[in-house]
């Protein structure tokens, strides 16, 4: 999701006052702090991704969890959506909430800046630095591995050091011999659109602050409570409310710029320790939360169990491939299981949609559900690696459609924000349904696909009265009615399967609008004003962000987003061989897509665009046409080109897990090109092994054969010993476990998944 507005287009770069220290593209600086005992987690670098247009979230947190504890920049823009860019060189803080891979920025809650010396509450500016408090630092004084981060604040010589549970952020400060030592507490700042509307900080005792922080930003209403315990007795606290942009100050609890100062004496290397738990609910839960997660100050422990937490989720796919390849998979797998995160607290408690406190929920409340990216690879991914979490997941989004009438779009702190364009909840509920989990009330997300389905907004009263959305009637009108044929198919499928006949009908009959988008004159998906006539000028390579027909792409990269009946779209462009030449076309054409289209329509291959999510079904295309050996090679460019080890190292926005989602599966040799039949197309497997946990204690083994940058074409395929001809696999067969062989070579198979009985279909039984 790469949303982006005039208002948060215009980055701000810190290249003033010696503030930026820009490195070109490179290998993660040399960590300072002792590891762990070695296990998978030393393949992960959290800093691929940092650089250029990744906005990967670095810092400490555990899988899925609540707390994601990492520095803020002083610098804003896009680049900074999630506080954090690799060409920076200052710090201004260490918030407690982080979006990873978003497209806008959000959150960055409770933030916490060791100081010493004058005090000053007000993070400063590129222009006037030494009138706040932000600190330089350097990459080579700078440690990020899953769970631990750590850096030295040069203004201050404190060496900051951050670990975290589900719930609880740990923080540890060795200090220099200081009279004014100080723990700033930071209420005002945000990341991003996010706008603090009213803060509080008190002193509970000796070592306690509690308080809260409700903003407004992407999320337009916030609310996180804290508790901050310190492991030295509070000397001086004082709360102060800023009262203008040069920095002064009155006294004062509550407000929207509250700023808590703890202040001590401090020795030299004398270590402190801070440990700030958050609830959406209440200071009291924020305590507890601290009580049931880190009732010690042993600190290496709390690194060690999250080292521990990270690597039992790696180890369920154990890999063996060349070491650049081994680092940017299991990074991609570190990045797929940092949301959606934790939204309640340790007792259960969770703040709904409908702005209430629930209590006694059955299921773990998630918040962070970006699905219109997610639903493609991420979502199902998690069907096979995250079977216990899968059901939580499909919970917390019933849970949301009961409090606001609709399934999430894009949900976020109990907000729902309406980015992005589909009802992209609905495929992952009906994947998950027809996949056989149980976890969850099966009629009540039949009733939330329906009813979500049924509503009249953003184009939907169109889409039930003329199969289409009028282009002069709604913006990026041909994305939203692709998108919602990709949704009612799958609500199709439930329909099917629940022996709703007249449903299954009516939605198998609303998936065949993208139809109603193809003009047959060009060739192309396009916006139509009226059952007979299409919107003009068209130009298929135009793109005009946020203004157009398309949602951040053009026709090009649009005619493509079929994914639930690719025979119909075969049928629409005149049969398999001109499907094919129009595939080829799509990877070498060249064209101007104007000076509008949206910045992160990156990762080009002629017109294909890798790092925007509506083209990642695309180089699996060509099973469907016999032609396996051309998914084989783009798929193998594109895992080793747009996915490396550098700072860069992400070919677009991360999204909150599907750009790495992509590379996970496709490393693997397979890819879930329609997100709810419960099928995997075969592309060209990028590791040589690999053996995958899976539910009730069963494992596939891959196998590779012959696998080499020059042997990435499949030749043949054998599963548990016997040949299996079909480039398609599904997800009940790999459930079962057992050993899947691919037999690699230089040139194209003549035979092996070439015959129409062996192609992929879009509807599996």
């Amino acid at each position: 999701m790469k949303r982006i507005t005039r208002r948060f287009s215009v980055l701000i770069t810190a290249v003033a006052c010696g503030l930026a220290t820009l490195v070109a593209s490179a290998g993660t600086p040399p960590g300072k702090a002792p590891r762990p005992a070695a296990g998978l987690t030393q393949y992960v670098d959290p800093y691929i991704g940092t650089g250029f247009h990744g906005h990967v979230f670095l810092g400490a947190n555990v899988p899925f969890g609540a707390v994601q504890l990492g520095p803020v920049n002083l610098s804003e823009g896009w680049d900074w959506c999630s506080g954090y860019h690799y060409s920076d060189s200052t710090i201004v803080g260490f918030s407690h909430t982080h979006l990873s891979g978003t497209g806008i920025g959000d959150l960055g809650d409770v933030a916490v800046m060791p100081t010493t010396g004058a005090v000053r509450v007000t993070k400063g500016t590129l222009k006037n630095p030494e009138k706040g408090f932000v600190s330089l630092f350097s990459h080579q004084e700078e440690t990020a591995r899953p769970g631990y981060y750590a850096v030295r604040l040069k203004r201050y010589n404190i060496r900051a050091e951050l670990t975290t549970t589900e719930r609880v952020g740990f923080h540890q400060y060795t200090f220099p011999k200081s009279d004014a030592a100080h723990l700033v507490i930071d209420l005002q700042q945000g990341i991003g659109w996010d706008l603090a509307t009213d803060t509080h900080i008190e002193q509970l005792n000796d070592s306690t602050l509690v308080g809260y922080r409700f903003s407004k930003g992407w999320a337009v209403k916030q609310r996180l409570y804290f508790a901050a315990v310190l492991s030295k007795p509070i000397k001086q606290f004082t709360s102060l409310q800023v009262t203008d942009t040069l920095g002064n100050t009155t006294p004062a609890a509550t407000g929207t710029r509250i700023k808590g100062v703890v202040t001590f004496t401090t020795k030299a290397g004398e270590i402190v320790k801070l440990k700030v738990g958050i609830s959406p609910v209440s200071t009291a839960n924020a305590l507890a939360n601290i009580r049931a997660e880190v009732p010690h100050w042993n600190f290496a422990k709390v690194v060690a169990a999250a080292d521990a937490s990270w690597n039992r989720e790696l180890q369920k796919v154990r890999i063996q491939a060349e070491p650049a390849r081994m680092k940017t998979f299991y990074t991609a797998l570190y990045h797929t299981i940092v949301a959606p995160s934790v939204f309640n607290d340790h007792n259960g408690d969770y703040w709904g949609t409908d702005e209430k406190v629930h209590k006694g929920a059955t299921f773990t409340n998630l918040t962070t559900f970006s699905l219109w990216d997610t639903y493609r690879a991420a979502h199902p991914l998690f069907t096979l690696l995250q079977p216990n979490r899968v059901n939580d997941m499909i919970s917390s989004m019933l849970a949301i459609y009961q409090q606001q009438g609709k399934l999430p779009v894009w949900h976020l702190m109990a907000n729902e924000t309406n980015t992005m364009v589909g009802y992209s909840a609905v495929p992952v509920v009906a994947d998950a349904y027809l996949k056989g989990f149980k976890g969850f009330d099966a009629n009540l997300a039949y009733e939330a696909v329906k009813a979500t389905a049924m509503r009249d907004d953003w184009g939907l009263k169109d889409v039930k009265a003329l199969g289409f959305i009028p282009a002069n009637n709604e913006v990026e009108s041909v994305s939203k009615g692709m998108e919602y044929a990709i949704d009612d198919w799958c609500i199709a499928q439930m329909a099917k399967k629940m022996g709703k006949a007249d449903d299954y009908a009516y939605f198998s009959k609303r998936a065949k609008n993208y139809q109603n988008y193809f003009d047959k004159q060009v060739g192309f998906m396009r916006g139509r004003v009226s059952p007979t006539e299409w919107r003009t000028p068209f130009n298929p390579f135009s793109s005009v962000h946020m203004k157009s027909d398309f949602t951040e792409g053009n026709a090009w990269q649009y005619t493509w987003l079929v994914p639930q009946d690719v025979e119909g779209l075969i049928g629409l462009l005149g049969g398999d061989k001109r499907f094919s030449e129009k595939l080829d076309s799509l990877f070498v054409v060249k064209g101007n897509m104007g000076s509008e289209a949206s910045p992160d329509i990156s990762g080009l291959i002629g017109m294909y665009a890798h790092g925007n999510e509506p083209g990642h079904h695309i180089t699996y295309l060509y099973n469907y046409v016999g032609q396996p050996w051309k998914t084989a090679e783009k798929v193998r460019f594109i895992n080793e080109n747009f996915y490396t080890t550098k700072f860069d190292g992400i070919i677009g926005n991360e999204d909150v897990g599907q750009m790495s989602a992509w590379h996970v599966f496709s490393a693997l040799g397979f890819y879930p090109l329609n997100p709810a039949n419960g099928a995997y197309v075969f592309g060209s497997p990028a590791v040589n092994e690999a053996n995958v946990a899976l539910a009730g204690g069963k494992t596939l083994s891959i196998t590779a054969k012959n696998n080499s940058a020059a042997n990435k074409y499949i030749q043949r395929v054998t599963l548990n010993g016997k040949p299996y001809p079909k480039s398609y696999i599904t997800h009940q067969t790999l459930l079962q476990g057992g050993t899947l062989v691919f037999e690699m070579g230089a040139k194209p198979s003549a035979t092996w998944g070439t015959a129409p009985a062996d192609r992929p279909k879009s509807v599996m039984q």
